[in-house]
C-alpha cells in the first residue's frame, strides 16, 4: 500500500507491487474460497455454457441473414450482397468469463456494414425477431442512452445493441479494438461499440485470466451480498468492479485469487479518492472524441470515485457515484480487509466475507419510497423510471447540511395483497439516513421537504415528457425509525443474524398495508407472514407516527409534503412533523384521466396543489395531534 501511495506521473500508475510466486498456503486458501462460493451458484456448468454458445451461434447466423436480405431490398449489387457479412460480439460478464449459473443475461453487440441504418435495426430486424418461435418477451428501448432490443432467445435473455461501421462489409476477423473502426460514426454507435471494446481491453491488460476471473467472481458475489452492486443506484456496475479487480491483478501478477481478494480490499480501502483508477495511461487519438480528463473538462473534476475505461474514448464508468455511496463502499472495503485478514490468519473462514449486509439494523432513521400504478404494464414502466432517478434523491438528501449519509438499499420490495387492491402494483425502496451530531443541546429542525419534492417533480416531469405518465401512478415517501420497519417488512427480513446463507433471504418480501381515508392515512402491517406482533388495524398509525425523538437526539425532523402549503402550525411549535407524502404530479404534468383529485395527501384542484393534512407529534403528549388545513375538506 505504501508503493500505491507513490504515484508515477499524473495518474498514479505504478509498477507491480509483488512478483512473489504463490505458496502452498495460498493454494489451500484459494480452494477454500472456491468451495465457499459454490453454494451461491456463481459457476456456470458445461451444459449451460454449451446452450449459450449454441444460442449465440444461431443469433449470429440470424443477423447475417437479415443484413443480406436488407442489402437485396436496397438493390445493392449481388457481388456486394453476398459479402456484406455482419457479426455478433459479446461483452460484459459473459465475455469476461464470469457468467453466473442460470440467472444472468448476455450483453451482445450487432455490428453491421454501412448500408444498414439504426432505423432498420429497430424496425425490420425487430419484426424479423417477432416472427421467430424461439424469441419471447421482445421489447425495444430506442430512446435509451444506449438503445437496445431485449428478448429471450431459446430461453436465454439477450440485451442486443447496434452499431454500423463505415465499411461496405463486416468480415468474420474484424477486430473492434482498432480505433479506426470508430471513424465517421455517430455517438450512439460509439457508445454501443464501447462495451465490447472496453471488455476486450480489460482482458488484454490482465496478466493471468484464470486468477482474474476467479477473483472477479468473488468480488462480484461479495458486492451483491453487501448491497453495493448497482450502477443505476450510484454504486458500481459490473464493468467497474472488473476494472478494479484488473488493477489489482496488474499490481500482483503472480498472486492467486485468495491473495488478490485480500489485496483488493487493502488497496481500495486506502485509495486516495478521487484519484482515478486506470489500467493504462490515457492516450491521444486522431479522432478527437471527448475523453475523461479533469485537466481539460471542468465537469470531470466533480467525479468523486473515477474508474476510467481503458479503451478510447476513455470515460468514467462511475459518474453515478455520490459522496454517500462512495462512503458506504469505502466502509465495506474496510470491513472486507478486516475479514480477509482474519481468514488468511486462520481465524475465520471465507463464508464470513459473503455474509449479507443487515441494512435494516444499520441505521436509526429511514425513508421508505413507494412507487405504485394500477396495471402491471404501467408499473413496469413507472418503477423503471423511478429507480433510474433514486440517485437524484440521494444527491438531494446528502446536500442537506444536517445529513452525512443517505444510503439506498438497491433491492426493491413488493407491496402486499391489501395494498395491491388499493394502489395496484407497488414497489418499495428503503434509504437509511445518518444525521450530523449537533454541537449544542439545542433542538434543530431538519427540513427534507425541498430535496424530496424536487425528486418527485423530476420523476413526474420526465414521465410526462416521455408520455408514460398514467392515471394511478404515484410516488410516496415516508419517514420511519428503525423500530417501525416491521410495519413495512416481514420479520424474516429484519431478523439480525450473524450468519445467513443465500437461501435465507426471500426475494418476495411484502410491503406496507395502508388504509386511506379522506383526511389522512393509517398504516398497518402488510407482511405475508402475518407477523403476530403487528396489529392489523388503524392503531398502527399512532405507532408509526410517534417518532420518540429524545433530548439526546438533537435532530428535529420537519418533513412536509408541500413547502408552500399554509399549515395552521408553526415549525417552532413542532417536535416532529411527518407528512412526507408526495403522491401527485407537479403543476404542468398532464395525466390521461387525471382531471379530478390526485390520491392521498395532495389535491390537484384548479391547477394548484393543496396539502390535505399534516400529522404533528406533541412532545408532551403520548399520542400525536392531527392538524388539518381548511382545504382538507
Amino acid at each position: 500500500s505504501r508503493q500505491h501511495n507513490q504515484p508515477q506521473g499524473h495518474y498514479g500508475l505504478t509498477s507491480p507491487i509483488s512478483l512473489a510466486p504463490p505458496s502452498d498456503k495460498d493454494h489451500i486458501h484459494t480452494q477454500k474460497l472456491i468451495e465457499a462460493m459454490k453454494p451461491f451458484g456463481v459457476f456456470e456448468d458445461q451444459e449451460e455454457l454449451y446452450h449459450r454458445t449454441t444460442v449465440l451461434g444461431k443469433l449470429n447466423n440470424f443477423v447475417r441473414e437479415w443484413i443480406s436480405e436488407l442489402a437485396e431490398s436496397k438493390n445493392l449489387p449481388p457481388s456486394i450482397t453476398e459479402q456484406v457479412g455482419g457479426k455478433i460480439f459479446t461483452f460484459g460478464s459473459y465475455r469476461l468469463g464470469v457468467h453466473t449459473k442460470g440467472r444472468s443475461d448476455i450483453d451482445a453487440l450487432c455490428v453491421a456494414p454501412s448500408h444498414v441504418e439504426r432505423s432498420d435495426f429497430f424496425q425490420s430486424f425487430f419484426e424479423k425477431l417477432k416472427n421467430q418461435e424461439e424469441v419471447k418477451n421482445l421489447r425495444a428501448i430506442e430512446d435509451a442512452y444506449v438503445p437496445v432490443i431485449k428478448f429471450e432467445f431459446d430461453g436465454i435473455e439477450i440485451d442486443l445493441v447496434f452499431a454500423k461501421l463505415s465499411l461496405p462489409t463486416v468480415s468474420d476477423d474484424l477486430d473492434l479494438r482498432d480505433d479506426s473502426c470508430l471513424k465517421s460514426l455517430d455517438i450512439r454507435c460509439i457508445r454501443s461499440l464501447n462495451g465490447s471494446r472496453v471488455t476486450d481491453e480489460i482482458l488484454r491488460l490482465v496478466p493471468n485470466l484464470e486468477n482474474f476471473r476467479l477473483t472477479l467472481r468473488a468480488v462480484k458475489l461479495w458486492a451483491k451480498r453487501r448491497g453495493v452492486y448497482s450502477n443505476i443506484m450510484g454504486f458500481l456496475g459490473g464493468v467497474s468492479w472488473a476494472m478494479l479487480v484488473a488493477r489489482i491483478c496488474q499490481l500482483y501478477p503472480n498472486a492467486l485469487a485468495s491473495t488478490l481478494v485480500n489485496k483488493f480490499f487493502l488497496i481500495f480501502s486506502k485509495w486516495d479518492w478521487p484519484k482515478p483508477v486506470l489500467l493504462k495511461r490515457l492516450e491521444e487519438s486522431f479522432l478527437n472524441l471527448p475523453v475523461w480528463d479533469p485537466r481539460v473538462n471542468p465537469s470531470d473534476r466533480y467525479h468523486v470515485m473515477p474508474i476510467i475505461t481503458p479503451a478510447y474514448p476513455q470515460q468514467n464508468s462511475t459518474y453515478n457515484v455520490s459522496v454517500s455511496t462512495r462512503a458506504v463502499m469505502v466502509e465495506e472495503f474496510q470491513r472486507g480487509l478486516e475479514v480477509t485478514d482474519e481468514i488468511l490468519k486462520g481465524k475465520s473462514d471465507w463464508s464470513k466475507l459473503f455474509e449479507p449486509l443487515n441494512f435494516f439494523q444499520k441505521y436509526k432513521h429511514y425513508i421508505v419510497l413507494t412507487a405504485s400504478a394500477f396495471t402491471e404494464e404501467h408499473h413496469l414502466n413507472w418503477i423503471g423510471l423511478v429507480e433510474s432517478k433514486i440517485r437524484v434523491l440521494v444527491g438531494n438528501l446528502e446536500r442537506n447540511e444536517f445529513i452525512t449519509i443517505a444510503h439506498v438499499q438497491p433491492q426493491s420490495f413488493p407491496g402486499n395483497e391489501v395494498l395491491y387492491k388499493q394502489s395496484g402494483y407497488v414497489s418499495m425502496w428503503f434509504l437509511g439516513l445518518v444525521f450530523k451530531k449537533a454541537e449544542s443541546a439545542v433542538k434543530t429542525n431538519v427540513d427534507l421537504t425541498h430535496g424530496i419534492q424536487s425528486f418527485t417533480d423530476t420523476v413526474y416531469r420526465q414521465a410526462s415528457a416521455l408520455n408514460i405518465l398514467k392515471e394511478g401512478m404515484k410516488i410516496e415517501a415516508t419517514y420511519v425509525k428503525r423500530k417501525q420497519l416491521h410495519y413495512f417488512l416481514p420479520a424474516g427480513t429484519l431478523q439480525k443474524r450473524k450468519k445467513q446463507r443465500v437461501s435465507d433471504i426471500s426475494q418476495n418480501n411484502s410491503g406496507l398495508q395502508c388504509k386511506r381515508s379522506s383526511l389522512g392515512e393509517s398504516c398497518s402491517d402488510g407482511s405475508k407472514d402475518r407477523d403476530s406482533r403487528t396489529p392489523s388495524n388503524s392503531s398502527s398509525l399512532n405507532k408509526i407516527s410517534k417518532l420518540d425523538i429524545s433530548t439526546a437526539e438533537t435532530e428535529r425532523l420537519f418533513l412536509t409534503s408541500w413547502p408552500n402549503s399554509k399549515s395552521q402550525v408553526s415549525p417552532t411549535e413542532m417536535e416532529a412533523t411527518v407528512a412526507l407524502r408526495t403522491s401527485g404530479p407537479p403543476i404542468g404534468c398532464t395525466i390521461p384521466g387525471y382531471n379530478t383529485v390526485c390520491q392521498l395527501r395532495t389535491c390537484f384542484v384548479q391547477g394548484q396543489h393543496k396539502l390535505s393534512g399534516t400529522l404533528i407529534m406533541d412532545p408532551k403528549s403520548a399520542s400525536p395531534k392531527k392538524h388539518y388545513s381548511p382545504t382538507s375538506k
